[in-house]
Formats: C-alpha cells, structure tokens, sequence
C-alpha cells in the first residue's frame, strides 16, 4: 500500500504547533490579536476566546494525527473543513461592514496556507484505503498470483514451495529497471542463501524481455509477462504522478543512475507510467510489501527477502 511520506509529518506537526500557539494567545492576549491587526474587539471577547481554545484543541488533534495521517485521516479532514469554512466567514464579515479588510490577513495566515497540504494528504489517504480494499479481496490476488511464468509454473507454486521475493519492473527502456536488474544481479546469491526465490513481473513480450534480462545474468530467473499490468493492478500498483514521475528526486536519481552508474535510457518497452513495486509472497500470502513512492526509490532487496522464520499462514 501507499505508505506515508516524511512531509506528511512534517506538514501536519507545523500546522499543530501553530494552531496550538496561535489557539493560545487567543485565549490568553486577545487584545493583542486585534489590536495587531487593526480590528475592533467584539463586545464579547470571551467568544472570541472560545474560538482560540477550538483552535488549540485542533492543533493537538493534527500533533496526533501526524503520527498516522492515514489512519486519523478524520482528523485532517475536520480541520481542512474549518480551514475552508473559516475565511468565507470573514469574507462575509468584510462585505457587510463588520470586519475592516485588514482581518483578511488572518485568513491567508490561519488558513488559506493548509487547503493544498492537507487536501494532498487526504487524497492520499483515500488512495491508500482503496488499494488496502482491493488487496484484502481474496479472489483478485488469487487471480494475481495464479499468472504463470516462463516455465509454466504460476506464483503461487512457487510461493508453497518456497518464499518468492515478486519484483515488478517499470518498463524495460527505463534507466531505473535497469538498475533494479543490476542491483537484483548483486544481491541475488544473498537472498537466495536464505532460501527465497526471486520472481519478476514485466511489461514486455517473453521474446523482448529474455534477450534483455541475460545482458543482466538473469535471464534464468521466473518472470511473468504482464502487457495489459493485470497482475500490477492486482498488487495495488497504479499509474505514476506526473510528481511522482518527474519531480526532482527522478531528475537528480536518473542523473546518477544514467550518467554516473551507467544505466542509460532505453527504449520504451511497456506504459512508462505504471510504478514498480516489490512483494514477499509465501503459501499464497504476501508478507512484506514496498510499493515505490518514486521510480527512483531503491528498495534493499536483501532486506525485503527477510521475514521472520517465515511463518506458514494459518
């Protein structure tokens, strides 16, 4: 599944700080928030008051949040609402003459500068709980895992016979498969020593994909042909982002990966949008998931084949 990013933390930690500081010296200087932003006290400055303590109380609950965004995706969702509510209020207060212009300024500071940040985080959240629905469905990965290699033999053979580290690959033209093959070459004899098997999922045609994997020493490896990204999708692999695929983490890693390691660009061999990901699969069960956030993360394939003892599903 999806997993949270570190500017998800830290987006949401900065948003409770504030609010938790701004909700403070509401409730305790409120003259100073008007008298800072030329705005005439209420006649009832404990509303106001009122109002700082909910503010306060929001910034705890984003402190909270932040420590699993997906799962108190609520909490984000709540206080995106009051952001969005909030400057609509003061907006209608400017029109009909009770708040000069000047308290707009709040506004752009209190709230206007969370809409994207925590509208990003909830579709993401959303994202991620669709994929954890498609995944806990037993009949797609059933499907999924049926597919069968080269050799006849599906993933789900291979899996009870023995752990089956599932490397899905982004298409053969792209510098980043062809340092995923290169790092599988390196890392290969370790994460057979622990007795796991490697299997690859691809976008190509058998007769394009063999020739290309034996310039890599991994043309004997078990690998399914995927043109039509069934078995991606059946995995919760979906299409890249256009940040995801050309933000600047890509630029800088496909600099190094092309022109410094030597794993040049190719020829397009398969949707250059379809994003890579990696599954430890036994007796049917997927034990261990990394699906990338970047085409340019670089996961350990070492580590993604260690599982504790390797316990047989129940």
């Amino acid at each position: 599944m999806t997993r949270t990013t570190p500017w998800m933390y830290w987006i949401l930690r900065m948003a409770a700080i504030y609010n938790l500081g701004w909700g403070m010296w509401v409730m305790f200087s409120p003259h100073s928030v008007f008298s800072l932003f030329g705005v005439a006290e209420p006649a009832y400055v404990e509303f106001w008051q009122a109002i700082g303590l909910s503010t306060a109380v929001f910034g705890l609950g984003l402190y909270f949040a932040s420590r699993d965004p997906y799962k108190h995706w609520i909490v984000i969702l709540l206080a995106l609402l009051v952001e969005i509510v909030t400057p609509f209020g003061f907006w209608l207060g400017v029109q009909r003459g009770h708040l000069p212009a000047s308290a707009l300024w709040m506004v752009g500071m209190n709230d206007l500068i969370w809409w994207i940040p925590f509208s990003v985080i909830l579709w993401r959240a959303y994202e991620f709980q669709r994929t954890r629905r498609i995944l806990a469905s037993p009949e797609v990965q059933n499907f999924a895992l049926r597919a069968k290699t080269q050799y006849g033999v599906s993933l789900l053979e291979m899996s009870q016979l023995s752990p089956t580290l599932v490397v899905f690959l982004r298409h053969l033209g792209c510098t980043f498969c062809r340092e995923t093959l290169a790092d599988l070459h390196k890392q290969r004899e370790r994460i057979e020593a622990d007795g796991v098997r490697v299997a690859l999922v691809h976008m190509a045609q058998e007769s394009e994909a063999e020739p290309f994997l034996e310039k890599y020493g991994l043309g004997d490896l078990p690998r399914v042909s995927d043109p039509g990204q069934a078995v991606y999708r059946a995995f919760g692999l979906e299409k890249g982002s256009l940040v995801q695929l050309f933000g600047l983490k890509t630029w800088i890693r496909g600099f190094q990966s092309s022109f410094i390691e030597g794993h040049t660009q190719g020829t397009t061999v398969g949707d250059s949008f379809q994003m890579p990901g990696v599954f430890l699969v036994f007796h049917g069960e997927v034990l261990r998931a990394y699906r990338h956030q970047s085409p340019a993360d670089r996961p350990n394939y070492v580590s993604l084949a260690q599982s504790q003892d390797y316990p047989i599903p129940s």
